[in-house]
């Protein structure tokens, strides 16, 4: 009767780790509990990985349950080694930029945490890069201005447009600034995303539609709406010559199943986008397992929440996580892309 119910239990812990390593096989990606542990791979890896030296230990000192432990931890080890498979695939850290081109765009989106973030440090990273695209969700409309202000005093003009769903949370405003070379645009709408608002601009002169983003956390409470708009965000990808980027509250695993074919010039599917149409620059570039948030855990262990998304007329040619301003206020990291056109 033991070794029946130790086998059950095996079999269980396998059925389990096998959830949380791929749950797209049983479309659990964006459900409850499942949803938020897979998010956190890095430290779902760590954590095996002790729980399954922890076994071993047990399992050398307890003869009668040696093998029922055993099982346990090589369940864990294997657990770990193909989380951090999946991990590596996806880049913990791409090359340096390319030589930036005359018509490529940098793309900056830094959640600030409700205005946490000095308006200054800010539009210090902003002139750096000589950023192109600034979407700073949680950045209320005053803020946005005094950054746009500082980076103009530079030399680094920018328009600034502010969706705010209310004047009492700041976290309930959404910014986006947006080079004046890349001529005017008008906002549409209110936003695409429910509880948080985000921004969607558009071109009047041809430019790429552009969204600053911030979905809603995957909380228990907020599951319908967290889904519901990663599929708004997943539509607006299907329009040609889009850039979303900001806090998506969703990895590459949530994303699973909302991407569409994209099909090439011959009518034939050159390859799936990881969001509608579009690609995650962070994977294209080698970095998609560099955690931004939260700020409190080295980036390895941390989940990658933030994106820079386009649509294949575009090629990244840069992306990082800017991994030196975790004291400056927020408890996100900064994302960085460059993007130069296809073709």
């Amino acid at each position: 009767m033991a070794r029946l119910l130790a086998a059950v239990l095996v079999v269980g812990a396998a059925a389990m780790l096998l959830i949380l390593f791929w749950p797209q096989l049983f479309d659990l990606q964006r459900a409850p509990l499942v949803a938020q542990a897979v998010t956190l791979r890095g430290g779902l890896a760590a954590g095996a990985l002790v729980a399954a030296l922890v076994l071993t230990v047990l399992a050398l000192i307890a003869v009668p349950a040696r093998r029922f432990l055993g099982s346990l931890a090589l369940l864990l080890l294997v657990f770990t080694g193909a989380n951090v498979v999946v991990l590596t695939s996806r880049g913990f850290g791409g090359a340096g930029f390319d030589i930036r081109g005359p018509d490529d765009l940098t793309v900056l989106a830094w959640n600030t945490l409700g205005d946490a973030v000095p308006a200054a440090t800010i539009a210090d990273l902003v002139i750096d890069n000589r950023a192109d695209i600034v979407s700073l969700p949680e950045t209320t409309e005053e803020v946005a201005n005094e950054v746009a202000a500082i980076a103009r005093a530079s030399g680094v003009p920018l328009t600034v447009h502010t969706v705010a769903y209310d004047e009492v949370a700041k976290a309930r405003s959404t910014s986006l600034l947006i080079s004046t070379r890349l001529g005017p645009y008008l906002l549409t709408g209110d936003g695409t995303t429910g509880v948080l608002p985000s921004v969607v601009a558009t071109s009047t002169t041809g430019g790429p539609t552009i969204v600053a983003v911030h979905a809603v956390a995957p909380l228990p409470s907020e599951m319908t709406t967290w889904r519901s708009d990663l599929a708004s965000l997943s539509a607006l990808c299907l329009a040609p010559n889009t850039i979303l980027a900001g806090d998506f509250n969703a990895t590459l695993d949530a994303f699973d199943g909302l991407g569409s074919d994209v099909v090439g010039a011959d009518g034939l599917v050159v390859s799936r986008g990881d969001l509608g149409l579009c690609d995650d620059a962070a994977q294209q570039w080698g970095a998609g397992a560099v955690g931004t948030w939260p700020t409190g855990v080295p980036a390895a262990l941390g989940t990658p929440i933030d994106h820079v998304l386009a649509t294949t007329n575009w090629r990244v040619t840069g992306f990082r996580v800017i991994g030196d301003l975790d004291g400056a206020g927020s408890d996100h990291r900064p994302v960085l892309a460059q993007l130069s056109p296809a073709g």
